[in-house]
């Protein structure tokens, strides 16, 4: 029989979703534990992408829903940020490859892109068949990607001439297609475009030697006057400003990851704790343990909190910037606390991979910095709350 709930989630917090987003969450659950788990160590070694699971993730239908005029969503936010969590608990990798198809690329074509556009990219991109990139970040340009996108597009007749270098890009090398950001010469304003990585003058690079979400194919992309049509700038962007709105969608299914990856290591702290006997007992046994074992759960439990709220603002229409940062912000910060008390429960075996916390250990670094760092979301919540932007 499938466990219902997980017991990190102390608060059954789960049960506020329908009957059938909790059958999707258990059947999610169950593919992770069989599909991916065996396989996502020796992935994370190897810094290879187990692609040969896509198509069982496309299948059960969290790359990313219809969307038509009238319906954003099939399912409700706080549904897709379970499914971040239950990803994240198993593998931060496969979870930001599914965040970046789902959440960054087909969110860009859902909020920016015409019909047509939407009709001819989505349901390619919703069943797997075609994997797409979100290039925004650039070698020069992170944090200030609205005002220092050093990316160009520069209009000639019926194209657009891209020339620029982007960076840390997720999927960058097997993607299809680029979502990517330039800023329009003629009016200075960001615009966005579907490049196909085919297209002359394109180019990625795998990003080698990094320590955290290892599985993930994270590439160094340049663009030497790459010629596109019209018809793949998403028609309905004109400014930063829409990328904003894209990324305040993902920003707070980011914070879902982080509560997941904490999960993940308290799970592994809590199962090594109750097995290995120290002074003739388990530590499990010791105050200490039990006490970083408390304040663990006690971290995930307020951050799923969080979560559940600020998915809940977004079904009602009501969430802000400073919302999502604001969750962004506090979940990573309390899993940077989570999986550094999980490693200290495992003592020197905390830093090997078969034991479970070494790699939510070294991901928690990853999720920290993307979707905007914990400085710059606290930037936006406090821009919010004073009325003053204290960004430079």
């Amino acid at each position: 029989m499938r466990r219902h709930t997980l017991e990190s989630d102390f608060y059954s917090f789960q049960d506020h979703l329908s009957a059938r987003e909790t059958e999707a969450v258990l059947a999610l659950r169950d593919f992770f534990e069989t599909q991916v788990r065996p396989v996502a160590d020796d992935h994370w070694t190897r810094a290879e992408f187990p692609r040969h699971l896509v198509p069982g993730i496309a299948a059960l239908g969290v790359l990313g829903p219809s969307w038509d005029e009238t319906r954003h969503f099939e399912n409700s936010a706080v549904f897709r940020g379970w499914a971040a969590l239950e990803m994240a608990r198993v593998d931060t990798s496969v979870a930001t490859f599914v965040g970046v198809q789902s959440g960054l690329v087909m969110g860009s074509i859902g909020v920016g892109g015409s019909p047509e556009q939407r009709a001819r990219w989505l349901p390619g991109l919703g069943s797997g068949e075609t994997i797409g990139a979100f290039g925004l970040t650039e070698p020069l340009s992170g944090s200030d990607s609205a005002r220092g996108l050093r990316t160009t597009a520069t209009r000639r007749g019926e194209d657009w001439v891209l020339s620029g270098e982007k960076r840390w890009i997720g999927n960058g090398t097997f993607a299809d297609v680029v979502v990517t950001w330039a800023r329009d010469t003629a009016d200075e304003q960001v615009k966005g475009f579907l490049v196909p990585t085919t297209t002359p003058g394109f180019s990625a690079t795998k990003i080698e030697g990094k320590q955290a979400l290892r599985s993930v194919q994270n590439a160094d992309i340049v663009l030497r006057d790459v010629v596109v049509p019209e018809e793949l700038r998403l028609q309905r962007v004109s400014s930063f400003r829409d990328v904003a709105t894209i990324l305040r969608l993902t920003r707070a299914e980011v914070a879902w990851q982080a509560v997941g990856n904490s999960i993940g290591a308290y799970e592994a702290a809590l199962a090594y704790a109750l097995r290995r006997e120290q002074f003739g007992k388990p530590i499990a046994a010791h105050q200490l343990v039990q006490d970083k074992l408390a304040s663990m759960l006690g971290n995930i439990t307020a951050s799923i909190a969080v979560c559940v709220q600020v998915s809940r603002l977004l079904d009602e229409g009501r969430q802000r910037d400073e919302h999502s940062a604001m969750a962004k912000a506090f979940t990573t910060t309390r899993m940077r606390e989570t999986v550094a008390w999980a490693r200290e429960v495992l003592g020197g075996n905390g830093i090997v991979l078969e034991h479970g916390v070494a790699r939510h250990f070294a991901d928690a670094e990853a999720i920290y910095s993307y979707e905007g760092t914990r400085e710059m979301n606290s930037l936006i919540v406090g821009r919010a709350i004073t009325g003053h932007a204290a960004f430079v």
